[in-house]
């Protein structure tokens, strides 16, 4: 799938495209592409690939004859830019035919190379625009065979978000559940409407006469067998249903599934970005942890230095400066296991992003406390049931349901529908007439075995679970609204009280510190004051953790984790 915007910016059109640019997508970008030309005669315009996932060889000629007109080509990530950068590096190299202007009586070459390809292409695009129409969609190219990518990719938490609506192969999976539902739709759809087939038929026949005729006897003479002789006919046949509730009842139903897939796609989405949301936040912790480790490290460094210096002048002694370098050194094995622990997290990352493996990745964003006002419980349940996708998705569940209960009661009701054919019939084609038969017939089920009931029976239970389903629902829905607002406000105090406690632990610090360097005290109360630092900040990093995922738990629990995340 292709998606194409237009805007203005800085006095210049820019034409905008998102997804994959291969196949029928080609000649729909060439189309835009010169509406545009044609809106901007002075030539100033620009063509924004950066959310592309990929360009076929037809998409690079197009991007190449789009770069010889005067279009600006915009991209960023590895692979756009390194075909952007041929593209440009290839008109700009040398005295190309757009600086010199084209030789007499000689046509322009990629001119030729890309008329030749795209009419190379048009019969299997025509094809693939009859048999896929509706159902092309955007696959992230991920091969390891490509080069790998450089640089380092920067991510805020709402650019994590949009990566995985795009690329998670969760979300991309539920998008394709959908998708097929939606073609079981048009399928329950085509079945109300009428049906023509044509056919043109040769053959050879022979048959046996006292056969046909019932087995009396053939007078002698006669022979037995006639033929064999030859028989054409061309012509189409007709099929069409006037009146049948069973058939309408059908398409209703899955219409319902069609929604009900389409509320599936969208809490998955919710769920898939709660994961990303989870992990980003998880990482930012680990992030914090490393810097607090190291922030430790130079304080311990700095008091063991300090140990040492008043061991020299004789005034510390040498379990003072032994005490302070155990304390170092545990201070940075706890540096090197944060390190690990940060890695771990960013390739969690990467791959719920679906990111190539070999991509370095950062976060662009850090932990933060920012102040709401606490909901109410009652109206966060009334949202949440308003708004969850699985409760929408169990509700269109169930009007599929008693529709498809409907479908076993119409099926008693007649049904009325026309059958007919015409045909050029003969024994060869140039002796063949017109024949033709319409048919308009009436059926009514007399007897079904216990069909019918059965079907009734069934529907009435799937309805029954479907309506038990939606009671648990409705009490898992209430009890995540409630414990998303308990642990909200549970981590809004603690974030309160962690900030206090690490204020009062770096005064205890500084005061230890003082305390020791003045000889008042040996150096145990500096450690144990960095000890009580170290929890604090960990304390404040827990503190800050925990909101920022109550937050998200509670955007979650009233379905709205996509709204205040993928903007």
């Amino acid at each position: 799938m292709l998606r194409i915007t237009t805007e203005q910016k800085r006095g210049k059109l820019v034409l905008s495209v998102e997804g994959r640019l291969a196949g029928q997508w080609v000649a729909t970008l060439e189309e835009c592409w010169r509406e545009l030309r044609a809106s901007a005669p002075n030539g100033k315009f620009s063509i924004n690939l950066c959310g592309v996932s990929h360009i076929d060889a037809a998409g690079k000629v197009l991007l190449k004859e789009i770069h010889h007109q005067g279009g600006h080509l915009l991209a960023e990530g590895c692979l756009n830019q390194a075909v952007v950068n041929d593209i440009v590096g290839q008109g700009d190299s040398g005295k190309t035919e757009a600086e010199s202007g084209p030789v007499p009586g000689k046509p322009k070459k990629h001119h030729i190379i890309f008329y030749t390809i795209f009419l190379i292409l048009v019969p299997g695009l025509l094809t693939a625009r009859a048999q896929d129409a509706g159902t092309s969609r955007v696959r992230p190219q991920n091969a390891l065979g490509a080069t790998a990518p450089s640089g380092v990719l920067r991510l805020t938490l709402d650019q994590a978000v949009n990566l995985a609506v795009k690329q998670n192969p969760t979300a991309q999976i539920a998008l394709i559940q959908e998708l097929q539902s939606a073609q079981d739709k048009n399928v329950a759809r085509a079945a109300l409407l009428p049906e023509v087939d044509a056919s043109l038929k040769e053959q050879e026949q022979r048959v046996n006469i006292e056969a046909q005729f019932g087995g009396m006897k053939i007078l002698p003479g006669i022979p037995v067998a006639l033929g064999p002789y030859p028989i054409f006919s061309v012509g189409p046949s007709l099929a069409a249903p006037i009146f049948d509730l069973t058939l309408w009842r059908r398409y209703q139903a899955a219409r319902e599934n069609f929604s009900a897939s389409k509320a599936n796609t969208l809490s998955t989405r919710e769920q898939v970005i709660l994961l990303v949301v989870s992990q980003y936040i998880g990482t930012l912790r680990a992030v914090a942890d490393v810097e607090a480790s190291q922030s430790r490290v130079d304080l311990a460094q700095a008091l063991s230095d300090q140990a040492a210096d008043l061991q020299k002048e004789g005034v510390g002694t040498g379990i003072d400066t032994l005490r302070a370098n155990v304390e170092l050194q545990n201070e940075k094995q706890r540096l090197i296991e944060a390190g690990a622990d940060r890695e771990r997290s960013l390739y969690g990352l990467s791959r719920l992003l679906n990111l190539d493996p070999r991509q370095t990745v950062e976060l662009a964003d850090a932990l933060s406390f920012f102040d709401t006002p606490q909901p109410e419980v009652v109206p966060s349940i009334e949202a949440a049931l308003g708004e969850r996708q699985e409760w929408k998705s169990l509700n269109s569940q169930i009007k599929a349901a008693e529709l498809q209960k409907k479908e076993a009661w119409d099926s008693r009701l007649p049904n009325f529908r026309v059958d007919g054919n015409w045909a050029y019939l003969g024994t060869h084609p140039y002796n063949a007439v017109s024949t033709y038969t319409f048919v308009a017939s009436v059926n009514m089920p007399v007897f079904t075995g216990g069909r019918i009931h059965a079907e009734v029976v069934r529907s009435n239970l799937e309805i029954e679970r479907l309506q038990q389903q939606q009671d648990d629902l409705r009490n898992s829905i209430a009890l995540d609204v409630k414990t998303a607002l308990i642990n909200l406000t549970s981590a809004r105090n603690e974030v309160q009280v962690a900030d206090l406690g690490i204020q009062l632990s770096r005064e205890e610090v500084d005061q230890a510190r003082d305390r020791f360097r003045a000889g008042v005290a040996n150096n145990i109360e500096v450690i144990q004051a960095q000890d009580s630092l170290a929890r604090a900040a960990d304390n404040q990093i827990a503190a800050l953790y925990r909101f920022n995922q109550a937050h998200a738990d509670y955007a979650r629990s009233i379905g709205q984790m996509e709204k205040l995340y993928a903007k």
